[in-house]
């Protein structure tokens, strides 16, 4: 077996803000430092001994008591944003200079109108800057008379598709997102065209708490679906590929690049799906990427402002973390980070721009090394590429970031 990469993003999981959050509204934002001071006796063990709580000037620095065995660091982002799309793309090289377009106000009546033309779905509700639970059950019921899709967007570069699965079809919901991508174009070439496809709740069905108070009589599927922009192809998942790795994609990653650089994927319908699917990637990759994202953090607890539920993720994930760590080859190296914020304890409900988390660990690695305040998300990228080709790795394969392997292999 040859040398292999666990890619894991929690997406969301902030550790405080950046020097520039005020640009963006977001001075004092602090997901994680937030989520642990409103529920101090939260125990995220395996996170500790990978050094979470010895990451430099944090809110939780030192909080937890552990025999340290990974190496750690936080990261600025370098790129203008705080999204998805930006801090993904930056993990693998791409700098983005300007923001992706935001729409406060809602979309340009061309844009509408073309998709309205484009689509031939007669009309739409919504265009308007809204949370996709609620504004589901705001239209949900005149959705269900006349067919025409909710079309919505936040504070973050998306223009959001919502339609019922029984009255509209995946099919359709997915050919309309094309077309939207394909209108959403030069100045108006937003970072993700989503998928919110959505269903009616049974009467006989019983929802969490979560899902019961906003949403009323309909519920969301798994079968989101983003459709992102294509990004440059000088990137640190193509160089992989080019090598003839394997790049294996869990959940929403492979969307977020538009399939570049991807030779295999899964799409998964939450956190435990995500983590249960890296594992079963883990059983049969024997060499090169597992690139995972594990989105509920962020979709279902950051944007909902739910610190209970956010909390209960992590430590359900810090608990299979230690599963993963249990099953590492001698030649494995395991990352963890984040891609942004998403404070359930700060105002709105939107992404905070923050700086984010970074814990690898492996059996060919230092132990206890701190890294401090890496200049951008690229440097993980970089790192990972270098680990995997070795001899094959070329330092010119991103526009930005720097590997920082040789401060951290054996």
């Amino acid at each position: 077996m040859g040398k292999r990469v666990i890619w894991i993003v929690m997406d969301s999981v902030g550790i405080g803000e950046l020097p520039d959050a005020d640009m963006y509204g977001d001075a004092g934002a602090d997901t994680l430092g937030h989520i642990l001071k409103t529920l101090p006796d939260t125990s995220l063990p395996n996170l500790a001994k990978l050094g979470l709580y010895q990451i430099d000037d944090t809110t939780i620095k030192g909080r937890e008591d552990a025999e340290v065995c990974g190496c750690y660091a936080k990261c600025m982002e370098k790129s203008k944003g705080k999204d998805t799309t930006t801090g993904h793309w930056e993990m693998i090289g791409i700098y983005t200079k300007k923001p992706f377009p935001t729409y406060p106000n809602g979309f340009p009546k061309e844009i509408i109108d073309e998709f309205i033309k484009r689509t031939g779905c007669g009309d739409i509700y919504g265009n308007k800057v809204a949370s996709g639970v609620p504004v589901i059950a705001e239209y949900g019921e005149q959705h269900m008379q006349t067919g025409y899709p909710i079309v919505y967007t936040s504070a973050d570069s998306v223009f959001q598709i919502a339609a019922s699965e029984e009255r509209v079809g995946l099919d359709k919901l997915y050919e309309m997102c094309r077309i939207a991508r394909d209108i959403l174009q030069g100045e108006h070439a937003v970072g993700r065209v989503i998928a919110r496809p959505f269903v009616r709740v049974k009467e006989d069905k019983k929802l969490n708490e979560v899902d019961i108070k906003p949403i009323g009589a309909f519920e969301r599927t798994a079968n989101r679906r983003d459709f992102a922009l294509e990004p440059s192809k000088k990137n640190v998942l193509s160089q992989i590929k080019a090598a003839g790795k394997t790049v294996a994609a869990v959940g929403k990653i492979s969307d977020i690049f538009a399939g570049v650089g991807i030779t295999t994927e899964v799409h998964t319908s939450g956190n435990a799906d995500g983590m249960d699917k890296t594992l079963g990637y883990m059983r049969t990759v024997e060499e090169g990427l597992i690139f995972a994202n594990l989105v509920d953090f962020d979709m279902k607890y950051g944007h909902r402002r739910d610190t209970v539920g956010y909390r209960d993720a992590l430590v359900e994930f810090d608990a299979w973390l230690g599963k993963c760590m249990e099953q590492l080859e001698d030649d494995d190296l395991l990352i963890v980070n984040a891609d942004h914020g998403c404070d359930p304890e700060f105002k709105g409900s939107d992404h905070t721009r923050e700086y984010i988390p970074l814990m690898m660990y492996g059996n060919k690695l230092k132990k206890n090394v701190n890294l401090g305040v890496l200049s951008s998300f690229a440097d993980i990228g970089k790192t990972v590429c270098e680990y995997i080709l070795g001899d094959g790795y070329s330092e010119d394969v991103t526009e930005i970031g720097e590997s920082f392997l040789n401060r951290i292999a054996e």
